[in-house]
């Protein structure tokens, strides 16, 4: 499981990033174990994000990722941060490993990158490290890059054909960070923004143009761009984060998938990683977390600005509504990509309960019953209120 030389691989990279700031070439530094397109020329990524884990809810979401992994069967797991919330570092390195042993069992590799609450515990306040923790399990591919970017862990996966090693496609993983030290959240800072322009032109030099995925925990700001204003209260239209009287739903102009159901969290200040993204136009999507119970995508200016649910289970009714999400890639067709969000609420049928309780897995089989039965009312809940919402305004507030 400990893996003595990463430590040794990160800081030759490290060395290697200096090198290349100092001659004017990245040089492909920051970059992570190229991974690969399957015989069949699929590539699934699984989004794990917001797991928050502590002792009260470490069993049963660890629990549900292990049986969502084991049915989708992923080839990359991408863990984009908040992940294990306690100031005991016992606690805290219980849940990782527990987190993390389910995708080494598995020998699915994962890539991480941190939220804005991994290090504000008092187990762990240098990032680097948390990092080296993940590190220290072989299904890990994540980077931590020295200090020559700001904060732990902006990095590049080639995915490489599936019968040679040309570099068919692109995962970008970026350290959003925690707070500005203004009382606002952060952003992908301005040298992390320099870096993407230079990585992806460089790669676009040797390969040509490489459709790519972003992935980080804070959403950008140009969400509230791709969003309808409203100059009053009304349902499913949510108050902006920093601007106060102005409120803001799904735009019916725009592309919309799924549901928003509270108003996105981007960090104040914008250092211009979503329009470095549109002008290089080699970005398909940015996934992020943070905000918990949102499940949307939004196309915007080309690019998909979209957020993936808390993957956790709190036992209450509302952590029924939380999942995770898919996303296919094929190597046949690079430009485009198809992803679903999946509520735990829709995770089992009563067959699957009863198929758990056949098989003696008790736990699993209580565990699942909770699910359906809480998620019953949760679901039921959501589709009712947005039912509503359409037959009495005519606006959609969840697009299939």
């Amino acid at each position: 499981m400990k893996k003595s030389f990463k430590s040794i691989c990160c800081l030759f990279l490290s060395i290697m990033l200096v090198l290349s700031f100092a001659f004017g070439s990245f040089a492909y530094t920051n970059t992570a174990e190229a991974q690969r397109f399957n015989e069949d020329g699929a590539f699934r990524i699984m989004h794990v994000t917001d797991t928050h884990l502590e002792y009260y809810n470490l069993e049963a979401s660890a629990y549900l990722i292990a049986a969502a992994c084991d049915r989708e069967k992923p080839d990359m797991i991408a863990l984009t941060g908040d992940i294990a919330m306690s100031d005991d570092k016992e606690e805290m390195d219980t849940c990782i490993d527990r987190l993390m042993t389910v995708f080494e069992d598995r020998k699915i590799p994962v890539a991480v990158c941190f939220g804005n609450h991994d290090i504000e515990t008092k187990s762990y306040t240098n990032p680097s490290d948390l990092m080296a923790l993940y590190n220290s399990y072989d299904c890990s591919i994540s980077v931590d890059e020295g200090d020559v970017l700001t904060g732990c862990g902006t990095y590049n996966i080639p995915i490489l054909a599936s019968d040679s090693d040309e570099m068919k496609f692109n995962v970008w993983v970026f350290d959003s960070g925690s707070t500005d030290g203004e009382g606002h959240y952060s952003n992908v800072p301005a040298d992390q923004v320099e870096w993407y322009k230079t990585v992806s032109a460089e790669i676009e030099q040797e390969n040509g143009k490489i459709n790519s995925l972003a992935f980080q925990h804070i959403i950008v700001p140009e969400i509230y761009d791709a969003l309808k204003k409203y100059d009053t209260p009304r349902a499913y239209a949510f108050e902006h984060i920093y601007n106060k009287g102005e409120y803001y739903a799904f735009n019916p102009e725009l592309e919309n998938h799924g549901v928003l159901n509270e108003y996105p969290c981007p960090g104040y200040y914008n250092h211009g990683q979503f329009a470095a993204m549109v002008e290089r136009g080699d970005v398909l999507g940015i996934f992020t977390g943070h905000d918990h119970s949102n499940a949307f995508s939004v196309k915007y200016k080309g690019i998909n600005i979209t957020n993936s649910l808390s993957t956790r289970f709190n036992g209450d009714a509302y952590s029924s509504q939380y999942g995770y999400r898919i996303i296919d890639i094929n190597e046949a067709d690079t430009s485009a990509y198809t992803t679903k969000a999946v509520h735990w609420y829709d995770f089992y049928t009563l067959g699957d309960v009863f198929e758990l309780s056949k098989s003696g897995d008790e736990y699993g089989a209580e565990l699942a019953m909770n699910v359906l039965f809480q998620g019953f009312f949760r679901k039921f809940a959501d589709e009712f209120a947005t039912t509503i919402v359409y037959m009495f305004t005519g606006r959609q507030c969840a697009y299939n």
